[in-house]
């Protein structure tokens, strides 16, 4: 098999050549057919996400077909197509896990940072989280579902979480979105679909994303510095940058909710106490479950969702990173083997 590896945190990818891995108990073994590429591997290879494995290979947007299968697996078949997320493994056992919040497993691997991703020919995977996914749509498409879209569909389940404590019959309805990237260009078609109305911040001066996002669904765009015309319910940070928290808290209305949908931020700077008066909440979102995954993936035929995909070479993936890096995608970013 082939695979960009990165040895070093801070340093380029390489291709490497390594025997093809058989699957242990439990594990399928996947021809991988699309890998897209996260902001969280952004991360993992700059260094911002404290011990991966290394060498890793990165990548937990995986779309494949079953190659082999280990022992003990029943429920994936030989050819089958499948879905690979982020969430890689969890213990079963912990408090979180029982309580049914695996998202925050004392003991998770995770995809394409704990253990082995999909910048490769091929990937193993625990087929416990593994999703089958169904044949049609085209595996460069699917990819950004299996994070961007997963991460913004807790995100937006949790900026939901306003209606429970603004009291009966008050809904969501007024959505800011931080940050146009990969999540949020999924996330507003799903949001337009059930009638929000959604405001999207791009940054400062990015005409071209602000085009964009009107023509998936949003009502209004502008800069991250601009205040929208309304109020907000809630808003949603999908960029990596602490200095939106305040200026997402000012924007949203009493009792209103900013939800922080990335793994790692900048620091958030220290605002005046009158931004988060008046019930506002400020809440971050880890992870996800296979339940939202089941969730989300059964949702997207119905509202049409169609991710925006770059493709790329697998030889290419430094490439893509530094494109996603420099803020010069247009939705996601994703690589062919």
């Amino acid at each position: 098999m082939r695979a960009m590896v990165l040895e070093k945190s801070r340093t380029p990818l390489a291709m490497r050549e390594r025997p093809g891995p058989a699957p242990a108990t439990g594990e399928i073994l996947i021809e991988v057919a699309a890998c897209g590429v996260c902001r969280t591997d952004l991360h993992v290879v700059d260094g911002e996400l404290p011990n991966p494995k290394l060498p890793i290979i990165p990548g937990h947007e995986i779309v494949g077909r079953v190659a082999a299968i280990g022992a003990g697996v029943a429920e994936l078949a030989l050819g089958g197509r499948v879905g690979v997320p982020w969430l890689g493994s969890t213990c079963g056992v912990c408090d979180y896990c029982r309580a049914g919040r695996e998202n925050l497993c004392d003991r998770a691997l995770f995809t394409g940072y704990t253990r082995d991703g999909g910048y490769a020919t091929h990937a193993l995977a625990d087929a416990r989280y593994c999703f089958p996914l169904p044949d049609g749509q085209d595996d460069a498409e699917v990819a950004p579902l299996l994070c961007a879209g997963l991460i913004g569909w807790r995100s937006y389940r949790m900026a939901n979480a306003v209606e429970d404590l603004a009291g009966k019959g008050r809904r969501l309805e007024a959505l800011g979105l931080y940050g146009f990237g990969a999540a949020a260009h999924i996330l507003v078609q799903v949001a337009a679909w059930q009638g929000r109305r959604v405001y999207a911040f791009t940054r400062v001066g990015d005409e071209a994303a602000q085009v964009f996002a009107k023509s998936l669904g949003a009502v209004w765009a502008g800069g991250s510095d601009e205040m929208p015309p309304e109020p907000l319910d809630a808003a949603i940070i999908f960029a990596p940058v602490g200095s939106l928290v305040p200026l997402a808290l000012k924007a949203v209305k009493k009792g209103g909710r900013v939800v922080c949908g990335g793994i790692h931020m900048s620091d958030i700077p220290s605002f005046p106490y009158r931004l988060l008066w008046e019930e506002r909440h400020i809440v971050s979102v880890a992870n996800l479950t296979r339940a939202d995954a089941r969730e989300f993936l059964a949702l997207v035929p119905q509202a049409g969702v169609k991710s925006e995909v770059m493709r790329y070479p697998l030889a290419a993936a430094n490439d893509a990173l530094a494109d996603l890096r420099g803020g010069r995608l247009r939705g996601a970013a994703v690589l062919i083997p």
